[in-house]
This record gives structure tokens, C-alpha cells and sequence, in this order.
């Protein structure tokens, strides 16, 4: 399997199980909020015309409202900068906070135009004590095609206690450690302000 065929596994996946309700998000069990999460999304989609599925602004609308506020955006971000936190200054960390919220956002929408009924599996609920990082494992089953193996991995909030999203493992591919590896490369190419100014056009085009 490709890359691109990967990333837009990876970013469909991502919004089947999470795309939801506050109320949902707010399930403080990573693997009962995967389940609850995974399983409302697929009545959501179910309303929608075939011909709305098609169309990403659409779905970029229901993923800013309902996706968005529970993904940890500004986690991911800071880990895809890495090294690069420390010497960007504020201004620029903002920035592509910013610009990175939106990338992921147009992202998950563009590859929820392609969902079809996949089934998926989850991990059963579990005790994960006073972890603030926790893995949640699943399966992605579709008749006539291998059943793909995701590593959901979760950040627990300090202060409210709730758990977000930052990123998945596919097959052993990080999205956050491809786009990070990928980010760090056109830094050291350009800077930092060259990086957020491409992203910034690409997510005005959508």
C-alpha cells in the first residue's frame, strides 16, 4: 500500500472513531469513548445523501462542529515541530497551531468523502491507572480485503481528566511521526515561516 493510500486510510479511520457528540468526548475510558464515538459516527453519516458524502466542505463543516474541540491539536502540532519548539518563538508556535488545526481538519474531511461501510473493531475496556498516555488497539474489517490493525494513541488531559486523540499508528506508520518527518525536512530546507506560509496557502484553497 502507498503512502497516500495510508495517510487517507489513516485520516479516514481517525474520523470514524472519533468523529462525535461533546457529551461522548467527555468519556473519561479511551477505549468506551472509541467504541460509544465509533459507533455513533456511522448513524451520523447515515443521513447524509450519497451526494453530500462527495462534497469536503460539507464534511469540513461537520468536522469543525463536531470533530475539532476533541482532537489534541496543539499536542500533535508541538510533536510534529519537535526539536523546533524550543527555538520557534511564540508568534510562530501560534502560527502553526493554527495553520496545523486547519491542515488536519481539511485533511479528515477530504477523506471522509471516501467512507464506505467498513466495520471496526474495538478494544475492550481496560484499567490504564494514572497512565496519561494510553494505546487503544483496533481492527478495520471489509469484505474482500485483509483486516488492517490501528494503534490509537491518547492524551489524558491533566486538569479535566478527559482523553484526546493525537494520533494513530497504521500497520506500524505514525501518522504524526510521517507528517513530523516530512515538516522537519522542509524546515532545514526553507525555515519555519516558509513552512507555515505553504501550509497556510493549501488550506486556503479548500
Amino acid at each position: 500500500m502507498s503512502f497516500t493510500k495510508q495517510f487517507s486510510l489513516m485520516s479516514l479511520v481517525f474520523l470514524m472513531i472519533t468523529f462525535s457528540f461533546p457529551t461522548l468526548s467527555m468519556e473519561k475510558s479511551p477505549y468506551n469513548l472509541l467504541a460509544k464515538v465509533g459507533h455513533k459516527l456511522f448513524n451520523d453519516i447515515a443521513t447524509l445523501s450519497a451526494e453530500q458524502r462527495k462534497q469536503p466542505k460539507i464534511m469540513r463543516a461537520l468536522i469543525e462542529k463536531d470533530l475539532m474541540p476533541y482532537i489534541d491539536y496543539r499536542y500533535t502540532a508541538y510533536k510534529i515541530l519537535g526539536k523546533y519548539v524550543k527555538t520557534a518563538t511564540k508568534e510562530q508556535r501560534n502560527a502553526f497551531v493554527a495553520v496545523m488545526r486547519n491542515y488536519l481538519a481539511i485533511t479528515y474531511a477530504q477523506a471522509l468523502t471516501q467512507y464506505k461501510d467498513q466495520q471496526v473493531k474495538f478494544e475492550r475496556d481496560k484499567k490504564v491507572g494514572n497512565k496519561r498516555i494510553t494505546v487503544v488497539r483496533t481492527e478495520i474489517i471489509e469484505q474482500g480485503a485483509p483486516t488492517i490493525k490501528i494503534d490509537f494513541k491518547f492524551r489524558k488531559n491533566k486538569s479535566t481528566g478527559y482523553w484526546k486523540a493525537f494520533d494513530m499508528v497504521v500497520e506500524g506508520i505514525s501518522l504524526l511521526s510521517s507528517k513530523q518527518a516530512e515538516i522537519t525536512r522542509q524546515i532545514r530546507r526553507t525555515s519555519l515561516d516558509a513552512v507555515i506560509e505553504t501550509l497556510q496557502r493549501k488550506t486556503e484553497k479548500v
